[in-house]
C-alpha cells in the first residue's frame, strides 16, 4: 500500500470485520488503535505509525468505528495523499476496553446512536444471509488491491479440516 486512499480502503476492511465480531459477541469498545507498517524483513525503507482514539460513547456500530478509523489513519499518514515513499505491508485495528454492549456508560446527548446501531444490524442481516461482503462501505472500495495474496498459500492441512485431501479406494 503507497497510497492513503489504498490504506484506507485496508483499515476499513478491518475495521468493519473488527465490528461485526464485536456485535456477534455482545461487546462494544472504548478505544480504538489504527496501525500500518512495513516489512521488515526486506531492504526497502521501513516505517511504522499508529493512533489511538477513544470512543465517546463506547460503540460497536461500523460506521462510528470506521469514520474513527480513518480519523486515526489520516493522522498517522506521514506525507501526502498520493504517497510517502513507503510500502505498507500490514494495516490493521485493534480495539481495547471491551465491555458487555448493555454495561456500557450511555450518551443520552448522542442522536445518532440508536440510528448507526439499526443501520449496523441491517448490515449484519444481509450479509449473513447473502454471504460475507454483500453490502460493504463505499470507503472499503471495490477493487482490494491491499488484498494478501491467498491463491498462492499452501493448503492447512494441519488447521482446516476442508483441506484434507480424500482418498478413495
Amino acid at each position: 500500500m503507497t497510497s492513503l486512499a489504498v490504506l484506507q480502503q485496508a483499515i476499513t476492511a478491518h475495521t468493519t470485520r473488527a465490528a461485526e465480531k464485536l456485535r456477534r459477541h455482545g461487546l462494544v469498545a472504548s478505544h480504538m488503535t489504527a496501525f500500518f507498517h512495513t516489512n521488515v524483513f526486506n531492504n526497502t525503507p521501513r516505517d511504522s505509525s499508529s493512533r489511538t482514539a477513544r470512543l465517546s460513547p463506547p460503540s460497536n456500530a461500523t460506521t462510528a468505528l470506521v469514520q474513527t478509523a480513518l480519523a486515526c489513519a489520516a493522522k498517522a499518514w506521514k506525507g501526502n495523499r498520493e504517497g510517502n515513499g513507503f510500502a505498507y505491508t500490514k494495516a490493521g485495528v485493534m480495539l481495547d476496553d471491551l465491555v458487555p454492549e448493555e454495561l456500557a456508560p450511555v450518551d443520552h446527548f448522542a442522536h445518532e446512536q440508536a440510528k448507526s446501531g439499526k443501520l449496523s444490524a441491517a448490515l449484519d442481516a444481509v450479509n449473513d444471509r447473502w454471504g460475507r461482503k454483500t453490502l460493504i462501505l463505499a470507503s472499503e472500495g471495490f477493487r482490494q488491491s491491499f488484498a494478501t495474496k491467498a491463491d498462492i498459500r499452501s493448503p492447512r492441512y494441519t488447521t482446516r479440516l476442508a483441506d484434507l485431501p480424500v482418498v478413495r479406494a
